[in-house]
């Protein structure tokens, strides 16, 4: 599926099973709730927080409602995110081309204290 697709579905899911979309700042508020699951997993399951009984989600799962969310606000904005992502590659290359390959940090698997 291509982003394009992907907003395309979205957009007429919503309007078959949503009724509507939820406003912006209700659907920013919801961004940021499921930024927060991610975050939670990722602590869990990466970081040196543990699981509490219950508690585990899958990460995939969770990674698609952002997507979800993240689409909902581009389609209620006008964004589209096919052209807005490859406008953003192209800035980050012309930014960032030497910026990482001479971060010697990168190279270095040490943790400075």
């Amino acid at each position: 599926m291509t982003i394009k697709e992907a907003q395309e579905r979205v957009d007429k899911w919503i309007k078959e099973y949503g009724v509507r979309y939820f406003n912006e700042m209700t659907n920013m508020a919801i961004l940021t709730e499921e930024v927060g699951e991610v975050a939670r997993i990722m602590a869990r399951k990466y970081g040196e927080q543990s699981f509490k009984k219950g508690e585990e989600k899958e990460l995939a799962d969770e990674l698609a409602d952002v997507l979800w969310v993240l689409i909902c606000i581009a389609n209620q904005t006008g964004v589209d995110l096919t052209e807005a992502l490859e406008k953003n590659i192209g800035k980050k290359t012309k930014r960032d081309n030497r910026r990482h390959i001479e971060n010697q940090k990168l190279y270095n698997n040490e943790r400075e204290s």
